[in-house]
């Protein structure tokens, strides 16, 4: 995961406030550095996957391109095989990428603006590529399109479009007759893209994953400010929540809608910190329209607007709490009838709690608990599972209100307690998919850091992709290769710290070593990967 070229990182104090609007290193200097072989490295990365995506990734069950022509081979058999390989390899150069990435934020050796132009870089072939460890975007296409043919999205799902097999045939078999679990936004925005594309599931993608970008374009945005609000450092909220192999693979190569939820959260997080509090509640709102997860994060950010209020904590609760409530009704009820769909979504909304896996603790433990008992009888799984997942829900609900009623002073501690509620929403509910985690994470990003801790976040970043197969298919029960994803997620944690952690080059180090000056600003910008002090 590394070589001796690799800037070895300082780990020696928390990244926070102290440097955060200047991209100084520790020493006091501003990093200029443009890391060109890392980024290099990346987009490659992302171009094997784009031309292995075809064959291996979620591809179409009727392909109009390869059809049956001389490239065909490489979606069945051998040559499946052989492309799934080949887009793994692509995998671990845009992971290698991201932790070479990170030794050189960590050592302060390039700023906020190298970090963006290496997340763009690595995604810009990804545009082009088929669904990427997902096949999620298909029910998004799917439920754009029930609606323009008079289907309503929260009775039927798509299997219901037998007259348009390019679309109804490539969703996931879990999806085909399963209502759509998503908001009027969501709806709204599927629909307009659908009405563009039609049946051309190909176009659909690529415009599906352009339009949830807005989500990305909105977290670029709103990072800056949510770092000068909560004491992080840019560099390193832009490389952990932009950055990310969950990023760059999972929400953007998926692509998935969770993108464009978290982006919305984001601003409206910012601008309700900025005292902009009913753009901040409507983009918020908006989130919400999109998953209805996004919700848990309005009762903390009405703290932050009652605590911009200038009478008693009274008044100024009742005041933000009705104003709060006001906005959400207000807008919930535009989105609905510019989407022109009811409320069947929030009974659509169990569809996930279908989904049983040990991604969900609570699920986990109901499993283990009946494998247990079932070594003595023979009995049912659901109980164990209703019974853990109750549970869950219950420790859940005492998580987000002790939280909430600790943020009433409102400000960063009640956005830091925000994030924590939507990480426990994540792992608490019912059913947890790997992108779940990047709801209260893109938050996070934004707090002061320990680098000790970052070790842990590359692992299991990496451990989360992982979990799917490039084709979209869960790979949790595969034990000896979920083993083998756990020891990668290993290899890449110690890459961050450790310079070549397996010796490949005889030059295994500890990485935690001081960070020299960086270059004078106006010396040409050297390029990190280059720079012989880390030689």
């Amino acid at each position: 995961m590394a070589t001796t070229t690799d800037p070895a990182p300082n780990l020696e104090t928390t990244l926070g406030a102290d440097n955060a609007e200047t991209d100084q290193t520790p020493s006091g200097t501003t990093a200029t550095g443009m890391p060109v072989r890392t980024i290099a490295l990346g987009t490659l990365g992302t171009f094997l996957i784009l031309i292995t995506a075809v064959g291996a990734a979620g591809i179409l069950v009727h392909d109009p391109v390869l059809g049956n022509g001389p490239l065909s081979w490489i979606r069945y058999g051998h040559g499946k095989m052989l492309a799934t390989a080949i887009l793994y390899i692509g995998f671990a150069l845009v992971v290698w990428a991201w932790v070479r990435l990170g030794r050189h934020v960590l050592a302060g050796r390039v700023n906020a603006r190298a970090v963006l132009i290496a997340a763009v870089c690595w995604m810009i072939p990804l545009i082009f590529s088929p669904p990427v460890f997902t096949r999620d975007v298909f029910s998004y296409l799917g439920q754009g399109t029930l609606p323009l043919h008079g289907f309503d999205p929260y009775q039927v799902g798509p299997a219901s479009l037998e007259n348009i097999p390019d679309i109804s045939q490539n969703v996931h078999s879990f999806w085909q007759t399963t209502p759509a679990p998503y908001g009027p936004m969501f709806i709204l925005l599927a629909k307009g893209v659908a009405s563009i594309t039609g049946a051309n599931a190909i176009l659909g993608v690529i415009l599906m994953r352009l339009t949830l970008a807005i989500g990305l374009v909105l977290l670029i945005w709103a990072l800056p400010g949510l770092t000068r609000h909560l004491g992080g450092k840019l560099p390193v909220a832009l490389w952990l929540a932009v950055a990310s192999p969950m990023t760059v693979i999972h929400l953007f190569g998926g692509p998935h809608n969770d993108i464009l939820m978290v982006g919305l959260l984001a601003a409206g997080t910012l601008c309700v910190l900025n005292r902009k509090h009913v753009l901040g509640i409507v983009l918020v709102t908006f989130a919400m329209a999109v998953k209805a997860s996004a919700g848990v994060a309005l009762p903390f950010l009405m703290w932050v607007w009652a605590k911009h209020l200038p009478s008693t904590f009274w008044r100024n609760f009742v005041r933000a709490c009705a104003s709060v409530f006001a906005l959400v009704i207000g807008t919930f009820a535009l989105v609905t009838v510019a989407a022109q769909v009811d409320l069947g979504w929030l009974p659509a909304l169990r569809a996930p709690a279908m989904i049983v896996n040990w991604m969900s603790p609570p699920t986990a433990v109901g499993e283990f608990l009946h494998w247990v008992v079932a070594l003595f009888f023979n009995v049912s799984k659901d109980p164990f599972i209703a019974v853990t997942r109750a549970i869950g829900i219950a420790l859940l609900i005492f998580i987000i209100v002790k939280n909430w009623w600790a943020s009433r002073e409102g400000g960063a501690e009640a956005v830091k307690r925000m994030a924590i509620a939507l990480l426990a929403t994540a792992v608490l509910s019912p059913a947890t998919l790997p992108w779940y985690l990047t709801w209260g994470f893109v938050i996070a990003a934004a707090l002061p850091w320990n680098p000790r801790r970052l070790p842990f976040v590359v692992g299991l970043a990496v451990f989360l992709v992982l979990t799917y197969s490039p084709a979209g298919e869960d790979q949790l029960y595969n034990y000896p290769f979920m083993a083998g994803a756990i020891l990668v997620s290993i290899l890449a944690a110690k890459s961050l710290t450790i310079i070549d952690p397996m010796n490949l080059f005889g030059h295994k180090r500890p990485a935690l070593v001081d960070v020299g000056p960086a270059p004078k600003p106006a010396a040409p910008e050297p390029d990190p990967d280059k720079d012989p002090a880390v030689s």
